[in-house]
Parts: C-alpha cells; structure tokens; sequence
C-alpha cells in the first residue's frame, strides 16, 4: 500500500521510473508488423445541431434576438417601456409592425412612430443578454426607410442595472430601403447587457434588420461567427462537419421541416423558422427560441472548409419527426424533396454557369465545395422510411454516381426497428448507416465489441449521435469524468473496428448555459466564456492522435475490452512515424500493465498524456473549466516495461519509430 501511496503522487513519469511492482500486470501486446485496417480520414468529426441555443445566441455572433421582427409575436425580445398599445403615446411613441406586401422571406419591419422624442425608447434583450467585452468594437446595422422627421437614431449598451456603458449614433435619411452602419466601443464588459434604441425628431421611420455583431468574430468576417466558440470546434481537428442535425432536420410537421434553400442568399431574405426544440421539453420550454439561419447552408459548408472538414448535410426525407407528428409526404408528391437534395449537391459542386453553383458563387464562392457525403433522413424508421430512402438513392445515383448516401437505422442501437432497418438496407448494398445511441456510462463499457462482429461486407457504420448520460445532475454537471470515461473505452471499439467504422461523432455539440433543453453536451458556454467538458477533451485526445493504421492489441490472447476494467486500441501514424497506443482504466484503482511491442523499434522518449481524475462525478465548470483536462508528459519506456495506469484514466501513449 505504502509504494501504491508513493505512485499516486509522484505521477507518471516518476511511476514509471519505479518499474515493475508486486502488483497483478495486465500484458498489452501490440504487434506493429503490419496493418490490420486502415482509419479514415472522417474517424472522428462533429455532429452540429441547434439545440440549445447554439446558432442564434451561440455560434452565430448576432446579439440583437428578433432583429427583423420575424418571430410568431413580432415584438418578442423587444421592450418599449413607455409605450402602451392601447394608448396614443403622445408623450412617447410606439412601433407598429407591417407586413411586406411582396414577401420573399423577410415579411415583417417596423414603423417606429415618435411623438415626443424623450419619452420613447426601445429596448433589446439580447439572448439571455449581450455578452458585451471591454476593448473589443460592436458593428450596429440597421435598415432603414421612409425616413419622415427623424434626425438620428442612438444606440446605447446599457449593463445589468441600466446604466449606459458605450453609444453611438446614425443619421438615416431616405425614402428607399438603406443600410447605416456605426460602431459602439464598450467601456466595460457585462455579460447580460441590453441594447436601448432612441430618436431624435419627431415624425415616423421604417425599420428592419436591426443587428449587432462583435467586430473581432472567426477569420474576421464580417456579421460572422462566433472566434472562441469554432476554436474549440477546430481544435478537435474534425474529419468531417455533419449539419444541420439532428431532429432540427425533420421539423414537427414537414411544413416546419428544415429548408436549406430558404437559408441561403442574402441574409436578409432568408425565412425564419421557429426552432424545433422551443417546446420539445415541457420542463425547458423557450418559446423564444427561432432560426434566423443567418447561420445557414453556405456558412456550414464554409465552416467545413475552415476546419478541413469533409461537409456532410442531411437532408429531409419526407418524414416528419417521428417522435412528433410523423406527418408523411406522399409517394407520388416527393418529386420535390428529392430535387433539394439534387439541387444542393449542385449547389456545393457545380460551375459557376449552373443555377444554384451561381448562387454559390455569387455569395462569394465560385470554387466548388468537393460535396462527397449527403445524407437522406435523420432518425427515421420502419417501411416508410425504407420507401423514401430508394427513391432518393435511386435519383442520386443516377446523377451523381460518386456521391456516398448517409442512410438511417432510427434513433436506438437495437429492437425491431433497428434490425429492419439495416435487414432492408443491406439489400439495397446502402453504403454508410447511421446509428445513434444515448445511454449509461455502463453500457458503453459493455459494448466496446458492439462491431466486433458486424459484417465485414455489409454497409459501413456511421456512429452519428452518441453520448454516455450518467443521469447525475442535470446541466455541466452530466458532462462528468464517470461519463468521459466510459466513453473512452467505447471509443477503442469503434477504432478497433475501423474497417467497419467509418464516422463517429458525439452529441450534442453546444449548449448555452441559460438557455439549454438537453444534457450532456461537448461544449458549454455562456455570453462570454467557453469551456470544453471532460467528454470534449476524451474526443480531443482520440481524434488529434487518430493515426492511420489499427494495429492488432491482446491481452492473453484475447482482445482487451475491459478484463481488469483495461480497454486498449493501438494504431500506427504512417506519416509521422508513430505508433499510438490508446489505453483507458475505468477503475478506481492504479492498473499495472505491461507493454509487450513486436514487429518495430522504437526510441525509448515517449510522449503519454494522460486525462484522469479520483472522483467520476467531477466536471469542468465555468468557475473551474480546467477541473479535469489532459496532462503531458514526455517519459521513457521500453519494450517489456510495466506502466501504471491511473484510476478513470484516459492514456495517450505515442512511441516514435526509429
């Protein structure tokens, strides 16, 4: 006990000059003398999906909620103080919404009425507030029209107890819709702060797009994305981007279904759309929560290219969601839902002389986006699905032969569905299948040899949606070391399997912490901070040291999937010249385990960085966002050397050929 004492606390590389102990080894024999499946590139990507508020309020850095008045109550977000709808409001004013006569998308703006000047004022709430940075600058727009009296419109930043801390001022003039501009610098930070909107003159003025944007967003674009949100999602090195979900895909009704051609174009022309999730939950209801797809299909797929990611949209199938209404299209009417899937690989793919490559380049793209993946349905199930799914297959393979199809086995692992599903789509020779499972830190342990057995032959496996709930508490504190763990040790099997795995991706990605519907999540954020979970830094570990190669790891002739609660996946990084062994510990004990290499040499420095914790129910907070992240350390090992592993352990090991 005294010398187990000594190894907790010297810590790894010390634990290692220790050497072999009394204590029971596991051996670990990797044989590196040749491959035994080859990883793909798209391994370990990331599923994104606007639940919990992360588009609008998150990754797309607009902070005025409601900025065209579009939501089912147009003045949602909005506070006109002194104003009163059943009253003239001489000694203030009021906005009045009015529809567009010629709607194209954007239907509704406001005609803000001044009677007295002083009295009027109109306030944005933000989404859950503005997360608004001391020396950073914030782009106001605005559109406006028939100007009449109206001399210039201030903007003020007001901090949680009203008091003003950066303004600054337009003068719009103008009959024709007109687009002014002006920066606010904040002499303050506050992360639930409020925009306040005041006049000068007396008269009427149309507004529309009312808008704020940090200036300093993801590669600088202008009215872009959020910098330290898509850090986070390109420091987990991405094979792939799957959007726009998820459920969000299939809508409550086909008429509420996703529509990427309404999300494309000028962004003020693109039609909102009420999210989903605003009443999913009756415990979490968020009636204000809408799509303004100002992060629509372009920015997804040019985000893709930001991370060098493969793109990978989903589109709808004719389905509506089957949790909900599973309204269905006919047969004899989906000419129109195949035809967007046409269109968008068009739309990705074509010349700049084809209708929708046009309207790709003429966003600012003509380069194509080299579109491979697309997918036909979310999470649906049974014959209908089935029905659909040949019709799709059948129209885009015929016009685009290359293109691989992402096909569904509905939303669980197993039952009668899911063994339907993937009997009728192994008869159609479908060639990626998307499983999805949400289930107990335990049951991922016990299913590391899930595709251990599947058929080598058959369809090829896209792990779409996973994540261990520990059903500890809800919010940051599901994301805990318990649940990242045995994740891990999943994650060897799908590795192991790499010739029948070909994507995996956790979900959800993103959640706002006042404003979330679902937990566990990867990344958690409020109006100024992020942080990644412990589960985020497990993805992290997997997908940056991926390697190229599986390699062929037993413990006493068996394959290591928990005897002594030990999971292993080995593989080799041709280009680097690495062999890297992934090696977890779901106990609450150190684990001794011996290294037994054969078929390479390797130099005895090593890198071992290793994710580990005492308690399974710490998590990363916002007040602690570093409780739980990875460690490294460069140690020597050599072949036949007993190593320790620490209690909920997630280990890195990367040997350097030589």
């Amino acid at each position: 006990m005294k010398n187990m004492n000594r190894m907790k606390n010297l810590g790894i590389a010390a634990a290692l000059a220790l050497g072999a102990s009394a204590f029971a080894q596991t051996p670990i024999n990797v044989d590196a003398s040749k491959s035994i499946a080859e990883i793909q590139p798209t391994m370990y990507g990331i599923f994104f999906e606007d639940i919990n508020f992360a588009a609008d309020g998150g990754l797309y850095a607009e902070l005025v909620k409601n900025r065209s008045f579009e939501f089912d109550s147009p003045k949602m977000g909005w506070q006109e103080p002194n104003s009163n709808r059943h009253s003239l409001n001489k000694n203030s004013g009021i906005a009045k919404i009015i529809n567009y006569t010629d709607s194209s998308g954007n239907e509704n703006y406001a005609r803000f009425e001044i009677n007295d000047a002083s009295g009027y004022e109109i306030i944005n709430e933000g989404f859950r507030g503005m997360g608004i940075k001391k020396g950073e600058n914030y782009r106001i727009s605005v559109m406006t029209g028939n100007v009449n009296g109206i001399s210039a419109i201030k903007f003020e930043l007001l901090d949680e107890n009203g008091a003003v801390f950066g303004e600054a001022s337009i003068a719009p003039k103008g009959n024709d819709w007109t687009t002014f501009e002006t920066i606010i610098s904040p002499s303050k930070s506050a992360e639930k702060a409020t925009l306040r909107i005041t006049f000068s003159g007396k008269g009427s003025i149309d507004m529309d797009m009312i808008s704020m944007f940090p200036e300093d967003t993801w590669k600088g674009r202008k009215n872009g994305l959020r910098k330290d949100l898509v850090q986070l999602l390109a420091d987990l090195q991405p094979g792939f981007l799957r959007f726009p979900g998820g459920c969000i895909v299939e809508g409550r009704t086909l008429e509420k279904r996703y529509q990427w051609k309404k999300t494309v174009g000028a962004v003020e022309d693109r039609e909102m759309l009420v999210n989903r999730w605003n009443t999913e939950f009756s415990h979490k209801l968020t009636p204000d929560y809408f799509q303004s797809f100002g992060l629509g299909f372009f920015e997804y797929f040019q985000l893709s290219e930001d991370l060098g990611a493969e793109p990978l949209p989903i589109l709808s199938c004719g389905i509506a969601c089957q949790y909900n209404t599973g309204e269905l299209a006919p047969m004899e009417s989906l000419d129109p839902y195949v035809q967007d899937a046409l269109d968008l690989i068009e739309f990705a793919n074509g010349d700049t002389s084809s209708k929708w490559g046009k309207v790709r380049t003429d966003m600012g793209h003509p380069e194509p986006f080299n579109l491979k993946f697309i997918g036909v349905g979310n999470e649906q199930w049974g014959q209908e699905y089935i029905d659909r799914y040949k019709v799709f297959a059948k129209a885009i393979k015929e016009k685009y032969p290359d293109m691989i199809i992402v096909s569904g086995s509905g939303p669980s692992p197993d039952g009668e569905y899911f063994d339907y599903g993937w009997e009728e789509l192994k008869k159609l020779d479908a060639e990626l299948v998307d499983e999805h499972y949400y289930k107990s830190p335990q049951w991922f342990k016990e299913n590391a040899d899930r595709y251990d057995d599947y058929d080598r032959n058959g369809p090829k496996v896209f792990a779409g949606e996973y994540a261990a709930h520990p059903k500890a508490e809800d919010g940051p504190k599901e994301n805990n070391l318990e649940s990242a763990v045995a994740e891990a040790a999943f994650m060897t099997g799908l590795e192991r399997n790499a010739d029948v795995v070909y994507l995996t991706s956790y979900a959800p990605l993103m959640a706002h912490k006042d404003a979330w519907q679902w937990a566990p999540d990867l990344i958690w954020f409020d109006n100024l901070s992020s942080h990644g979970t412990v589960n985020y830094y497990v993805q992290k570990l997997f997908a940056n040291n991926r390697g190229t190669d599986v390699l062929k790891v037993s413990s006493n002739g068996n394959k290591l999937i928990g005897q002594e609660e030990i999971y292993a996946t080995a593989a080799i990084d041709s280009g680097k010249g690495e062999i890297i062994l992934k090696l977890v510990n779901t106990s609450a004990e150190n684990k001794q385990v011996q290294l037994n290499i054969s078929g390479s040499k390797f130099k005895s420095k090593a890198d071992w960085i290793s994710l580990s914790g005492d308690d399974i129910k710490a998590y990363n907070s916002f007040e602690n966002p570093k409780t739980i992240v990875p460690v490294e350390n460069e140690v020597k090992i050599k072949n036949h050397r007993t190593v320790e592993l620490a209690p909920n352990s997630v280990n890195i090991i990367k040997l350097k050929k030589s």
